[in-house]
């Protein structure tokens, strides 16, 4: 190890590079490296070492960071690390909770401490107040890293010794945005298909986003509570503003499926009986019959 100081980090895609330069822009002595090595030249006029494999990476370092594609990625960067190594990886890769428990195993097996970790932010925000990064593992591991961690800036949440649970948490928040945006394009497509100026429908639609963040906490209250009465609207006028929508999007021939996949589960909930409830019920209808995989 060159310092103990030092940080790893693997991938050089655009938040890879933030996380270097922010380690550099700490003081830092820093480690890349990345499967074309070219991306590394920037980094390496500030000052990095480019290391010749992740293995000699994550060797010369007391805390490797990885931005990778996903967890398959990290496991085949550092494929050649032997059993019997030192060290922690910090993985701040996307993967679901099971791939997070899956790495922790892998890095069990070769003797490296591990803290899972997902980024909220974009990477403009690495290394300023505006950073909001969150890890689980082991606590004590985290604590003997967090002065290395905070070269990254802004908020460091580590949320329990469970190392699936930063997945877990941007996975879900992953859903909420991917089905967000969804949406968002969608309503612009039908608003542009009925003559309506982009900027004219903007000024409505982000009042729809005030919506929605009033709506997270009274749902998040209402299934805490497990109460689903007295609702604001219920998941019956939900099927009914579906249906309209869709029958304006077939109107203009655009592509309804989306719409239809959230209008077959209000559908569901409806025949179940709960049609009379507040859509937070659709969050506890979706947990209490989703598909579980067959044990292997």
């Amino acid at each position: 190890m060159t310092d103990d100081n030092t940080i790893s980090i693997l991938g050089l895609g655009p938040m890879g590079r933030a996380l270097a330069t922010a380690a550099l822009a700490a003081g830092h002595p820093t480690v890349v490296w990345n499967r074309t090595p070219d991306r590394a030249a920037p980094l390496v006029e500030r000052g990095a070492v480019l290391a010749p494999t992740a293995a000699d990476a994550l060797g010369r370092a007391p805390v490797t960071v990885c931005c990778l594609l996903d967890h398959d990625a990290v496991r085949a960067a550092l494929a050649d690390v032997p059993d019997g190594s030192d060290g922690t990886l910090v993985n701040l890769s996307s993967g679901h909770a099971g791939a997070a428990r899956e790495t922790r195993a892998w890095a069990d097996r070769r003797g490296l401490r591990y803290l899972d970790g997902a980024i909220l932010t974009p990477a403009p925000t690495i290394g300023t107040p505006a950073a909001t990064i969150l890890y689980s593992g082991p606590r004590a591991t985290f604590e003997r890293h967090r002065p290395a961690l905070a070269a990254f800036g802004g908020t460091a949440l580590h949320l329990g010794e469970e190392i699936g649970t930063a997945a877990a948490y941007e996975m879900a928040l992953l859903d909420l945005f991917t089905m967000s945006v969804g949406g968002l394009t969608h309503a612009f497509a039908l608003a542009a298909a009925e003559g309506i100026p982009p900027a004219s429908f903007a000024r409505f639609a982000a009042g729809i986003g005030t919506l929605l963040t009033d709506m997270t906490g009274r749902v998040a209250g209402q299934l805490a509570a497990d109460d689903f009465s007295s609702p604001v609207n219920t998941i019956a006028s939900a099927g009914s503003a579906i249906a309209h929508v869709r029958a304006a999007a077939a109107a203009h021939g655009l592509d309804d499926e989306p719409l239809g996949a959230v209008g077959r589960i209000v559908d569901r909930a409806v025949a179940a009986g709960h049609g009379a409830d507040g859509y937070a019920r659709l969050a506890r209808f979706l947990a209490d019959t989703r598909s579980v995989p067959a044990s292997t």
